[in-house]
């Protein structure tokens, strides 16, 4: 794992309640695409329930960071598209039992009109940053 820094409040900037507002360190860089709450099948988990497709999601992050030699602790930036933000709540409840509170990844939430599907109440995507140990194989 590579060493990241989390400030949560610069000088002059009020702090952030449950993210960093900066992150940095070294190492390879992974993005990993907006996921929604989708099983191994294609399946929807969750239709109409915020908190089962947070959880979801999560666990969808968790199996891209992994296969990128990454977990939850290597993420400097979560991104939310959420249909509602009124979902925000569940959501974060389902962050905080996967990410270091204590240093929690930079973030932003975005209310959009709509996902890809209709059923869909969020999609999240990240980026870390993990030891560059060569190439995976």
């Amino acid at each position: 794992m590579t060493e990241l820094t989390h400030l949560r409040s610069p000088a002059g900037v009020a702090p952030g309640n449950g993210y960093s507002h900066v992150v940095w360190g070294t190492g390879r860089f992974v993005a990993v695409s907006g996921q929604c709450a989708f099983d191994e099948e294609g399946a929807l988990v969750g239709e109409g329930d915020p908190a089962a497709q947070a959880r979801q999601v999560f666990q969808n992050l968790r199996r891209c960071l992994a296969a990128a030699g990454a977990s939850f602790d290597d993420v400097v930036k979560l991104t939310y598209f959420v249909t509602d933000v009124a979902h925000l709540p569940a959501i974060r409840e389902a962050r905080d039992a996967v990410i270091d509170t204590a240093r929690p990844p930079a973030s932003s939430a975005v209310q959009v009109s709509a996902l890809f599907r209709p059923e869909l109440l969020l999609e999240i995507e990240a980026f870390a940053i993990v030891q560059d140990s060569g190439p995976l194989s």
